[in-house]
């Protein structure tokens, strides 16, 4: 298994617990677990290879000329960052086999959890630099839907609207920093931007890209000021909490500033930046959570205080603190998921998360008890633990760094202090909760949980013990390949050792517990100081932001869209003449040194025509069939001219569009008001004829310009390469299906999706059918005349077989598979007209839903097919051949292409025209004009 195929195997990891919930809660999450477990092996059997300083990287060419592919490389840090997210989501799977109740719809939940964690797993293993951007925003949406897992809790839509904000817009922020940092090194490639870090420091936009960057990875790591959408994330399931707090999503954050390490690490910005927001956060982390009651919350702001160490590690300027960061990231991440699955077992089993209610729960779940107390005294910082040796490797940087100059002694005393607060907070946990008398008012009686909920608990408090005491053993070899990825270099000297002897870092880590420990027992003090500030409710706070949002965006829009087609068209022909007309202020000429082509008396009676018939349209437009004539007229002289201009591929396509437009508003005018509003003012008509004057002024400048200057254009390219390179001598058919193919594939996508949607919006209109016209008329009762019923089917046979023959030819000759689309369309519609609705559904059993779909599945699966043999998205081919009978001709992929776009253009067409037209149907009530 490649590395391009982990996160396609989880991907689809997702339908099995959607296929397997019937089946039972066990047979679900086992069914569940498959795909991360086999990933996981996987990612385990490269591991020697990438302890060996191998860094294991595989691409794919996508579209390589826009710098763009999909591409996945495994070094230390990824390797890392793969086995916290496979390793801990296994046990979350586990865990929430047993914490979900049996009203939850536990194949969603699992479903959303693969998605999280296929987008994480994609971020830390992404090798490009727009593909991990897409992955980083997969992130947000997957978190989104599971902190609202339980919709129908308002503190659960609210928080995840709330992180899908915050984080959403950091996002953006990324982006515009990714692709900054990509335009300085001239690609997007992982491997080049790493290679380029003093390109990148050294360049003019550095402090911009740097800014967005630090934007993107401080709002997913809830970093001051951005901490305080993580609290309440609270409100999703305890399993999302421990996976989100432990090993993703603020984890991404973490990751994004050790990826970027080596690019944008070691300036003066970067250090004041980043190291005084992880020193804000530690400390204002650690605080806040020494008074929070509810033991999720406690846990949430202890996540924050120890994302900002973690942070303010990143922020130093020594080697070992990149070291001791990434060191903490092991250590954080097994201690707070162990405590996270304690706590959700404390209220699953009790019922509540209150610390004023849960009292003594030792004499109940003692068990329970003996697994978060270890895990909370790592927490703490208690020698042994895993958590203790990190901790003292960040004292010890905190004495060897100089990131504020002569106020440098601030940070470890500072540092020394988050610390205090992290034992009493950690003190607090093990105190009120297990001890301080019996529980007070619980829903139910607490007791131990189910065995195997309790298993991802123990093997994550053993690893506690394991690591704090033999550390080079259980995680020297992944620390050491992690740290050198960060830091892209040699490693400094540093010692897992238990003990270091007497120095100051252990002083500091005693003056901690020591200092912890009289906090908590003076604690009294403190919580009547807090109680003297206002708690502010971040979600009523965050609500009323984007109610004021929300007024002053209905206040603009209803300032602007006030159903006045004459208003938006001012407005849009207003911008149009600011932006086209502003460069010509500085044109010296407008005429250029080019002499325009001679015309002809033909070519001269075409233009006056368009132009009268343009006309006739503005002055008659009340009388609405000769509006529509005279603009059909106006269509008819454009094809027309593409003809004369050597454009015959533009010709047939424009009027096969003025066909299907025709019928599309001779279908629309059918329900139109009988009677016309009355005429603009004279003030209205004197003020839109300047601007249409004004505006054709410009537009007429812009062309003559254009007509007389030397132009050079790519057409020479495409002229040179059509027959060799995509095999056919009509080079507007094979720009569309070889050279930008991808255009043309995003394009009858985009049709697709907009005809289905015209489809939605019509499906259940009920209109009433206006029984005269508006000279009060009636409507002939021969709806469907036998002559053009006699004639349309006979024509039937001739239309398909010219849309045959021009779709066949169009790679060689005029013509395609849009155009042959159209024309089919035509023949299809003109059958409805004269048949209707009622005799054409027997006879043509068409669900055009599964046009459109198999049309963009044929085009895509040409695309993909060009994969199969190493080369990029879309690249075409083709051959000659010679048979007996027939003799040489040539077979392209790129018809298999063009049939998509006629299938496309088929299914969208006919579902737009032939619904409207059920909107005539006898079906549909009548209404008499007065």
């Amino acid at each position: 298994m490649s590395l391009f195929w982990i996160p396609l195997l989880l991907l689809a990891g997702i339908l099995m617990p959607l296929l397997t919930e019937r089946y039972g809660r066990s047979v679900c999450a086992w069914a569940t677990a498959l795909a991360p477990a086999i990933v996981l092996a996987k990612v385990v059997s490269l591991a020697p290879k990438v302890f060996a300083g191998e860094t294991i990287r595989e691409h794919f060419d996508w579209i390589p000329q826009a710098g763009l592919m999909i591409s996945f490389r495994l070094d230390g840090l990824a390797l890392l960052f793969a086995v916290l997210i496979l390793g801990i989501g296994l046990l979350v799977i586990l865990y929430a086999r047993y914490y979900l109740s049996e009203k939850d719809s536990m194949g969603r939940f699992y479903a959303y959890l693969i998605l999280f964690m296929t987008a994480m797993l994609s971020i830390v293993i992404a090798d490009n630099l727009l593909q991990l951007w897409m992955a980083w925003e997969i992130t947000s949406i997957s978190s989104f839907l599971l902190i609202s897992f339980w919709g129908g809790r308002s503190d659960a839509r609210k928080g995840a609207r709330m992180a899908l904000t915050i984080t959403g817009a950091g996002g953006l922020a990324l982006l515009a920093g990714l692709i900054i940092v990509g335009n300085i090194v001239g690609s997007y490639d992982l491997g080049t931007v790493l290679a380029s870090g003093e390109v990148i420091r050294q360049h003019d936009a550095y402090p911009v890209a740097l800014v967005l960057i630090l934007l993107g990875a401080f709002t997913k790591s809830a970093q001051f000021p951005f901490h305080f959408w993580l609290p309440h994330a609270m409100a999703a399931p305890t399993p999302v909490s421990a996976y989100l707090h432990s090993a993703t999503m603020v984890k991404a954050g973490i990751f994004l500033l050790a990826r970027f390490y080596p690019v944008l690490a070691g300036t003066e910005l970067w250090f004041l930046a980043v190291s005084l927001t992880g020193l804000a956060t530690l400390l204002y982390g650690a605080y806040i959570a020494l008074f929070k009651h509810d033991l999720k919350g406690l846990l949430a702001y202890s996540t924050i205080s120890h994302l900002g160490l973690i942070t303010l590690l990143l922020g130093m300027d020594t080697h070992l603190a990149a070291v001791a960061a990434v060191f903490h990231i092991i250590n954080h991440a097994i201690f707070k998921a162990s405590l996270f699955m304690a706590a959700g077992i404390i209220d699953h089993e009790s019922g509540s998360r209150d610390m004023r209610k849960l009292n003594g729960l030792w004499n109940y779940m003692p068990y329970t008890a003996t697994l978060a107390m270890v895990a909370a005294a790592s927490m703490a910082g208690v020698p042994l633990l895993n958590g203790f040796l990190s901790k003292e490797m960040f004292f010890a940087e905190t004495l060897h760094q100089s990131a504020l100059g002569s106020l440098s002694w601030m940070v470890p005393v500072l540092a020394t202090l988050g610390g205090v607060f992290s034992v009493a907070y950690s003190l607090r946990f093990i105190h009120d909760v297990f001890f301080n008398g019996e529980p007070v008012d619980l829903p139910k009686t607490p007791h131990e949980p189910p065995r195997y909920m309790k298993i991802p608990v123990e093997i994550l408090v053993a690893l506690c013990l394991l690591v704090g005491v033999i550390p080079g053993l259980v995680i020297g070899p992944l620390l050491k390949a992690a740290s050198s990825s960060v830091l892209s270099g040699e490693l400094p000297e540093y010692s897992l050792a238990i003990w270091h002897g007497l120095n100051l870092p252990l002083l500091m880590s005693v003056i901690a517990l020591v200092g912890g420990l009289l906090v908590y027992a003076n604690r009294r003090h403190l919580f009547q100081f807090q109680a003297q500030f206002h708690e502010t409710d971040a979600k009523m706070v965050f609500e009323g932001v984007v109610q004021w949002l929300v007024e002053r965006s209905v206040w603009l829009h209803n300032f602007i869209i006030n159903g006045s087609v004459q208003r938006y068209l001012v407005l849009m022909l207003l911008l149009a003449l600011v932006m086209a007309g502003t460069p010509l202020l500085d044109l010296d000429s407008m005429e250029g040194k080019r002499s325009l082509l001679p015309v002809n008396a033909i070519e001269i009676t075409a233009a006056v025509i368009l132009s009268l018939a343009a006309l006739a349209t503005v002055i008659f437009h009340h009388k609405r069939m000769v509006a529509l004539v005279t603009l059909s007229v106006v269509g008819l002289i454009v094809s027309i001219s593409f003809l004369r201009f050597s454009a015959p591929d533009l010709a047939l396509t424009q009027l096969s569009v003025e066909v299907v437009t025709i019928i599309l508003l001779m279908l629309a005018l059918f329900f139109l008001p009988q009677k016309t509003r009355n005429q603009s003012s004279p003030r209205r008509m004197a003020r839109d004829l300047g601007i249409a004057a004004l505006f054709g002024g410009i537009i007429g400048t812009i062309n003559y310009a254009m007509l007389t200057r030397p132009l050079t254009s790519i057409s020479d390219f495409f002229l040179a390469n059509s027959k060799i390179g995509g095999g056919g001598t009509n080079v507007v058919n094979v720009i569309l299906v070889d050279f930008r193919g991808f255009d043309t594939w995003g394009e009858i996508t985009v049709l697709g999706i907009a005809a289905l949607g015209i489809y939605k919006l019509i499906a259940r209109m009920r209109l009433a059918m206006p029984s005269a016209d508006g000279m009060g008329r009636p409507w002939s009762k021969d709806v469907h005349p036998m002559i053009l019923a006699v004639i349309s089917q006979s024509l039937l046979p001739l239309a398909l077989l010219v849309s045959a023959y021009i779709f066949l030819r169009g790679h060689n000759m005029p013509g395609g598979g849009f155009i042959a689309g159209l024309i089919t369309s035509v023949a299809l519609i003109q059958q409805y007209i004269a048949h209707g609705v009622d005799w054409i559904k027997p006879r043509m059993k068409l669900d055009y839903q599964w046009v459109i779909a198999s049309g963009i599945l044929i085009a895509s699966l040409t695309g993909v097919g060009s994969w199969l043999f190493g080369r990029p998205f879309l690249t075409s081919w083709f051959d000659y051949f010679k048979w007996p009978v027939v003799g040489k001709f040539e077979l392209a992929s790129a018809m298999a292409f063009d049939l998509g776009v006629y299938l496309t253009v088929i299914g969208a067409t006919l579902l737009i025209l032939a619904n409207l037209g059920k909107l005539t149907t006898r079906h549909r009530p009548k209404v008499e004009e007065e």
